[in-house]
């Protein structure tokens, strides 16, 4: 295969990516729509996802612990966030996919309208 036919399929792969998108824009899949949107990697996604799983046995030992105030889970959520992402985006698209539901409950509180 040479590079014009190389550069043809990605091409094709791409328009048909596009197409995909509209499809699944019908769904309640927001999360993994996003990450095709953005073109995140799979590390980026596996850093994501850990750090919110982290994000939220923080968010249940401060709720234990009595903690009302959670801005500065807000702000660690948006230092993690890699840098295609935005807080206003990711977090409506987890709750829309019942994703983290607690946290980003918590989280969304602090978006600015």
């Amino acid at each position: 295969m040479n590079y014009h036919e190389i550069m043809e399929r990605l091409k094709m792969l791409e328009f048909h990516q596009k197409l995909l998108l509209k499809m699944v824009k019908e769904t309640n899949l927001g999360f993994y729509r996003l990450i095709v949107e953005k073109s995140l990697t799979q590390t980026e996604v596996n850093d994501l996802l850990l750090a919110c799983e982290n994000l939220s046995k923080d968010l249940q030992k401060q709720k234990a612990e009595g903690f009302v105030n959670f801005h500065p889970l807000f702000d660690k959520f948006n230092a993690i966030l890699p840098p295609k992402l935005r807080s206003g985006e990711i977090i409506p698209a987890c709750l829309e996919q019942g994703l983290y539901v607690p946290l980003m409950m918590e989280l969304k509180r602090y978006l600015k309208d």
